[in-house]
């Protein structure tokens, strides 16, 4: 799966379809050309050479990312990274080999690329969500949920970190964390359709099937083709014994999840369980 976010590419977590759209960190930022200084110095001279092949490189590795060219994209910062360059050239480079091996499906090398970044550089943020993401797409959620409360403890305003920690919470049936992180999130925005569908996940999780209603009501209210939401919403009124606008609903939901032909099968499945409204 290819996703594209700002510049760069990014990683999205496939419940939460949830793309990344600012520059969070100063080391996603790149050096602009300098007049090289006239020495004779031969260090001076080498460290002139390292610092013109990095910034080259850098420009043909993100031209190979935006190209979609992962194995490219992937060599030119692995040449970077082996030039050890200073910061912020040194964590950006491994961010942007992060995505280039997420993007190739080499998740396993892309946590320990995203991990390099980090540890050089402690507050990027793109790379604590990108991290987050590999780390469920691996399996591995309880480094997931290591990440996604150190990304909450640095930026406990952020929207993407409580995003990022809630979806972790509802994968592993922390019921009272993703609670809360999908509650504050929608309490600074709540016009965030797919916020008000995880929160009616979690509940449903929870046991709590009328508040559940609720939050996928919220999330049709804002965004009335969400198909997902729909889907939520029949199971929901299924379950309370609303057979007629549960069907209603498993109807509109088949006819809303346009290339998602797995929920469009399951919604469809579902009318035909239910069977005629009469």
């Amino acid at each position: 799966m290819i996703l594209v976010s700002h510049v760069r590419i990014t990683i999205v977590c496939a419940i939460a379809l949830v793309a990344c759209s600012v520059r969070y960190a100063h080391a996603q930022t790149y050096a602009t050309p300098r007049p090289v200084p006239a020495t004779t110095s031969a260090p001076a001279l080498h460290r002139q050479a390292v610092e013109r092949a990095i910034v080259e490189r850098f420009h043909l590795g993100l031209a190979n990312l935006a190209a979609h060219d992962w194995n490219a994209a992937s060599a030119e910062f692995t040449a970077i990274l082996a030039l050890r360059p200073n910061e912020p050239q040194g964590s950006t480079a491994a961010y942007d080999l992060g995505l280039a091996q997420a993007n190739a499906g080499r998740e396993d090398d892309a946590a320990t690329s995203f991990a390099l970044a980090l540890r050089r550089d402690p507050k990027f943020l793109a790379a604590m969500a990108n991290l987050i993401a590999v780390d469920i797409r691996r399996g591995d959620l309880a480094a997931a949920r290591t990440t996604a409360d150190r990304f909450v403890a640095v930026a406990p305003a952020s929207a993407r970190a409580l995003y990022s920690r809630g979806l972790v919470a509802l994968k592993t049936g922390d019921v009272a964390t993703a609670r809360a992180d999908f509650s504050k999130l929608l309490h600074d925005d709540p016009q965030y359709a797919v916020a008000h569908y995880d929160l009616g996940i979690a509940n449903v999780q929870g046991g709590d099937y009328e508040a559940a209603q609720r939050e996928f009501t919220n999330a049709l209210d804002i965004a009335p083709g969400y198909a997902r939401a729909r889907f939520a919403l029949g199971t929901v009124l299924l379950h309370q014994g609303d057979r007629s606008n549960a069907r209603l609903a498993f109807e509109r939901a088949a006819k809303d999840a346009g290339d998602d032909a797995t929920l469009r099968n399951l919604a469809g499945e579902m009318v035909q369980a239910i069977g005629s409204p009469h």
